[in-house]
């Protein structure tokens, strides 16, 4: 028997994430996982933390609370989730709320590498000028 594919794999984090439970998590990833996104982000910036993950600890600790301290109401839309062999490719919107209650609505491209029934590389994309723009420059109301 098989296990499951590597869209499963990425589908099941994404619903495991929203649990915030880091020991779930963790599980998704292996333990030399990586997350890479783009240096300098607004996100890594403002919460003074690395844009380059490595662990499954790591992860887990930044997806279930360090981020957190940043969003607030997060709402995520799937675009597409596109698959071949052991790389998903998921397209999304991520909605949420920033600390004075300002508005933060950005585009993402995840990158996922699955190695086995686990998570191995994620590599973010994103629109940096424009989370930059939300997070450090708001317009006013």
């Amino acid at each position: 028997m098989s296990g499951p594919t590597a869209k499963e794999v990425v589908m099941t984090a994404w619903k495991t994430f929203a649990t915030r439970d880091a020991d779930l998590i963790a599980q998704l990833f292996t333990s030399t996982a990586e997350w890479i996104a783009p240096a300098g982000n607004a996100t890594a910036v403002a919460l003074k933390h690395t844009d380059h993950m490595i662990g499954a600890d790591q992860i887990a600790r930044f997806v279930a609370t360090e981020m957190h301290q940043l969003f607030s109401n997060i709402e995520i839309s799937f675009r597409g989730i596109y698959a071949d062999g052991d790389t998903v490719i998921v397209e999304e919107r991520m909605r949420a709320t920033l600390p004075g209650n300002t508005p933060y609505d950005n585009d993402y491209c995840f990158v996922f590498v699955v190695s086995g029934d686990r998570i191995q590389q994620v590599r973010e994309y994103m629109d940096t000028r424009r989370g930059w723009q939300m997070v450090f420059e708001p317009t006013p109301a």
